[in-house]
């Protein structure tokens, strides 16, 4: 069987390790997810995501000059059009975006304003 690039396919993890793990393609054939195609969320141990002989659904990324094949599991979920990879928001406009910015920069400089004046002693202070 010919594994090809951008490709899905079941596999079984074979082998963890600090870096990623060992995933056996159909065929025979072996490739490599490496830690930060795992999981869309930080993953700091592979352990906690997947254990040796889980079944997964991988997208085969690269297969470079020696045979090596890089796998994600990441990248092998469907999305719904229009969602994000962090926490699934949709996406928003420039606009809306921008506008949001310039509300939370105003409600940081107005609360660094008046922490600043109680500070310096202004609005009122009494001078002994």
């Amino acid at each position: 069987m010919t594994i090809d690039v951008g490709s899905k396919y079941e596999g079984k993890v074979t082998g963890i390790t600090h870096f990623g793990a060992f995933v056996e393609l159909p065929g025979g054939r072996t490739g490599l997810v490496h830690i930060s195609e795992v999981a869309d969320q930080y993953v700091k141990d592979v352990n906690e995501h997947l254990s040796v002989g889980d079944t997964v659904t991988v997208k085969v990324l690269n297969i470079d000059d020696s045979g090596k094949i890089g796998l994600s599991i990441r990248k092998a979920v469907d999305r719904p059009q229009g969602q994000s990879r962090r926490g699934g928001r949709t996406d928003r406009s420039f606009e809306d975006k921008l506008s949001r910015f310039m509300k939370d920069s105003e409600d940081r400089l107005t609360s660094l304003k008046r922490h600043a004046e109680g500070k310096r002693g202004g609005r009122g202070a009494r001078r002994g």
